[in-house]
């Protein structure tokens, strides 16, 4: 089997050298625009299985000549290609798996084409957007009636400092889109769109992490495909103390507008402007990072209020020498494309990752994570009157 990992930033390199690990793959390409990127990727994976190279990634047609030999691709791009790398995947007639959950509409409008091609494509298959979705969906899928889903993740410094308390782990890009973008969630059965940066509450993880604040972000793909299984569903960003309601100052003066203004006779969004000031204030003192999730379920479980919880607290992995981010956004891309590759999932079309890992899939996939350093706790409360309120 052979496979391509798009892109070989933080991400792609992690991707790379865990497939390139993997039984049953025989070989891995590792492609990008730049090769000093590729050189490191190659170093750091340090497997034969692995060769590089180097590609414009600009157009589908581009994207479409590196996945034409592919039998599985990786995508770890900008969201700025995510729908072109479906395209182009669909194009060569090789299986996808994409780290971009975002414009999921136009990527659900695919699945036909998908399916004629004889192709899967799994959108949003990370952290969150990925293993936050299915959890959420087993937990559903464990109850006969499911009142409300609540997913809530966050990628967080290990040692944060003022004054802001967080850094980059990923893209900037991505994180700003947290700030502006309405957030899609489900209430009462419905979609919605609430306000960015809505819902502010206090929120507590085991130390060293203690409390932190979350507010309301958008569920994606999850909104869209549990809409009719739950009456209520969110997902929430994690933050430390303070760093929300900084952000929701600046977003309320417009600093994160994208309409152009002129300044001293340039032209400039604000947004941009801000990016280049926010930068240097969003890098830490080392690489150490925590990555939280917990995502509850409650509802009714044989006529008793029951709720189903997932957590983890993952920290910067030394071994690897990689983030806690790159790590729990690699693995579960890796471990869906392995399982594709090895005919585990063999559904075709544009097929979103919380219909492929729930149910009998579920408990095999959770423990190979596990057996890659994914460890996530599991709880069920029951509520009986009178002895329990959670």
């Amino acid at each position: 089997m052979h496979i391509v990992i798009l892109g070989t930033g933080m991400i792609g390199t992690t991707v790379v050298c865990e497939i390139a690990k993997f039984d049953g793959i025989d070989s891995v390409t590792a492609v990008d625009v730049r090769q000093e990127s590729i050189d490191k990727c190659l170093e750091i994976a340090n497997n034969p299985k692995v060769v590089g190279k180097v590609a414009t990634l600009e157009s589908e047609e581009d994207i479409a000549k590196v996945l034409i030999d592919a039998d599985v691709a990786v995508a770890c791009l900008p969201h700025s290609l995510s729908l072109l790398a479906i395209k182009a995947a669909i194009a060569s007639k090789c299986h996808l798996v994409d780290l971009v959950g975002s414009r999921f509409n136009e990527k659900r409008a695919l699945h036909k084409e998908a399916q004629a091609a004889g192709v899967i494509i799994v959108p949003g298959c990370g952290v969150a957007p990925g293993i936050t979705n299915f959890l959420a969906a087993q937990g559903i899928e464990m109850l006969d009636e499911a009142d409300e889903a609540v997913m809530i993740c966050g990628g967080i410094p290990r040692h944060p400092i003022p004054p802001l308390w967080y850094q980059v782990v990923f893209r900037l890009e991505s994180v700003l889109g947290l700030y502006t973008k309405p957030a899609l969630a489900v209430e009462n059965g419905e979609l919605v769109q609430l306000l960015p940066l809505t819902g502010l509450e206090k929120i507590t993880f085991p130390e060293p992490v203690g409390v932190c604040e979350s507010v309301i972000t958008d569920a994606h793909s999850t909104a869209y495909v549990l809409k009719d299984k739950v009456k209520n569903l969110y997902e929430r960003t994690v933050r430390y103390p303070g760093h929300w309601g900084k952000m929701n100052v600046l977003s309320e003066l417009g600093f994160f507008d994208n309409d152009a203004i002129s300044v001293g006779g340039l032209s400039i969004t604000p947004r941009a402007f801000s990016e280049k000031i926010l930068a240097p204030k969003m890098v830490g003192n080392t690489n150490e990072d925590i990555t939280v999730l917990r995502v509850e379920v409650r509802g009714i479980k044989d006529g008793k209020s029951t709720k189903y919880t997932w957590q983890m607290v993952d920290f910067y992995d030394h071994g690897r020498r990689i983030t806690s981010m790159a790590k729990t956004t690699a693995i579960p891309a890796a471990l869906v494309a392995k399982w594709i590759a090895l005919k585990k999932i063999t559904e075709t079309g544009v097929i979103p990752i919380e219909t492929i890992i729930v149910r009998e899939r579920f408990e095999p996939f959770i423990n190979e994570m596990s057996r890659l350093g994914i460890n996530i706790d599991f709880n069920e409360e029951v509520y009986i009157y009178g002895q329990s309120n959670w």
